[in-house]
């Protein structure tokens, strides 16, 4: 028998203003988005980690709606 009772870092389609990175980042964390959102400005201010960080994301971690219920 599967165990799924694990949780998936996946982008958010409710709490989104760009892509939903930052929404389902927080939801994973269990953070407030916005305190995510200023650390990825910051990052991206202070040099490009934060746009690739951001970018990676972005690309990796599928949209929540996308996920089959099983």
């Amino acid at each position: 028998m599967e165990n799924n009772n694990y949780r998936r870092l996946m982008r958010s389609t409710t709490d989104r203003r760009i892509a939903g990175v930052c929404g389902g980042l927080a939801k994973y964390l269990n953070v407030d988005p916005t305190v995510l959102r200023i650390i990825f400005l910051i990052a991206i201010l202070f040099g490009s980690l934060g746009i690739w960080a951001y970018l990676i994301i972005w690309l990796v971690a599928p949209e929540d709606n996308r996920i089959e219920n099983r």
